[in-house]
């Protein structure tokens, strides 16, 4: 909206600022956790009041965690609420990957919320059938990546290659809106303990920021040889806001949890990366740089294989952050290290720019 503003006004003085991706960039960052800071407060004192019992707690899971009972979920709320606000403050209206993305982003809140409203209301942990939930976020995803392929086009680039691979043409769409739905469902299986989700999250978005600004810029991208999507810069304001709203809610969501992100924000944050990387054609350097959203998901899907199929589980418990609760690693261990981890992935991700 500012930005419509001082266009309409010609950019004048100060103004002109707004031209500029990198102001707008650290502007929404500030915004969005400024709004965030400021209504978390009475946000979470509002979801005590109208949850009662907070989220359900599995009975099958750590035992430790069952002290969490009463805390309140669906805080992602919070996330879209603040990042919404920041978007249309200092986005760019007339980009269409900003608009795909952020679709892609509040749809994914949305199906969220209504699988955290029915565990809530019913407490129960089950949700939204798994089926339905799919379906939904499909049909979203698919609307989303159709949107940005019209800019981007459907070639498939693979890292530490330059130039595209193949063309994927009409298999892209339903490859892009798996990139985007598989990582909405590994950052809400991450979403476990306290505050272990929201910082790998801020800091993919992080790597994102980059890529995004390097592959909007044609100089950049001809010189590391990666692809150029003209008006994809603009995405770093995205990444911006998803960091500052990310920062105001690990404010509250760092242990002892004041409240749970939930379904709500898990999703939103996930698909919205997804869409990103799908947006910047690095969907397989999401994988690297996400690496540890694709481990905590495949940890589950190892599990359940072998299970179904032996009768024996290969770890003590999925996600993997449970299994090294069940070794006595304490919580902050376990979520600090997976920290450290995800940093160390996001500069591997970062590390195939030049690598190619």
């Amino acid at each position: 909206m500012l930005l419509w503003i001082a266009e309409q006004l010609g950019y004048p003085g100060v103004l002109n600022l707004f031209r500029y991706i990198t102001f707008r960039a650290g502007a929404a960052t500030a915004t969005a956790l400024f709004i965030g800071l400021l209504i978390g407060p009475k946000f979470i004192g509002w979801l005590r009041i109208r949850q009662g019992k907070g989220q359900p707690i599995r009975i099958d899971g750590p035992q430790t965690h069952l002290t969490k009972r009463g805390t309140p979920t669906m805080g992602g709320l919070m996330i879209l609420t603040s990042l919404s606000i920041s978007m249309l403050m200092w986005m760019d209206f007339s980009n269409r990957y900003l608009w795909a993305c952020t679709f892609i982003t509040v749809g994914f809140g949305l199906i969220g919320f209504l699988d955290d409203y029915d565990k809530v209301t019913k407490s129960s942990h089950k949700g939204v059938s798994a089926r339905m939930r799919l379906l939904a976020e499909f049909i979203v995803a698919g609307v989303g990546c159709t949107i940005i392929i019209q800019g981007t086009g459907t070639d498939l680039y693979i890292p530490f290659f330059q130039g595209p691979i193949v063309d994927l043409g009409w298999f892209y769409v339903p490859f892009a809106a798996f990139v985007v739905v598989a990582f909405g469902n590994a950052v809400n299986l991450t979403d476990g303990l306290d505050g272990l989700a929201t910082m790998p999250v801020i800091i993919a978005s992080l790597a994102f920021l980059l890529i995004s600004y390097l592959v909007g810029n044609a100089i950049y991208s001809e010189y590391l040889g990666i692809p150029f999507v003209l008006g994809v810069g603009q995405l770093t304001v995205l990444c911006s806001a998803i960091i500052g709203a990310g920062l105001a809610f690990l404010w509250y969501n760092a242990p002892p949890a004041a409240v749970f992100m939930g379904d709500t924000g898990s999703l939103a944050l996930g698909g919205a990366l997804g869409a990103i990387a799908v947006a910047t054609q690095h969907e397989l350097v999401l994988g690297i740089i996400g690496g540890l959203f694709v481990v905590e998901a495949m940890s589950v899907i190892i599990q359940v294989f072998f299970y179904k199929r032996t009768g024996k589980r290969v770890f003590k418990m999925a996600p993997i952050h449970h299994h090294f609760e069940q070794m006595g690693w304490s919580e902050p261990t376990v979520v600090i290290r997976f920290w450290i981890i995800s940093f160390v992935l996001a500069l591997a991700g970062l590390s195939t720019l030049k690598l190619r």
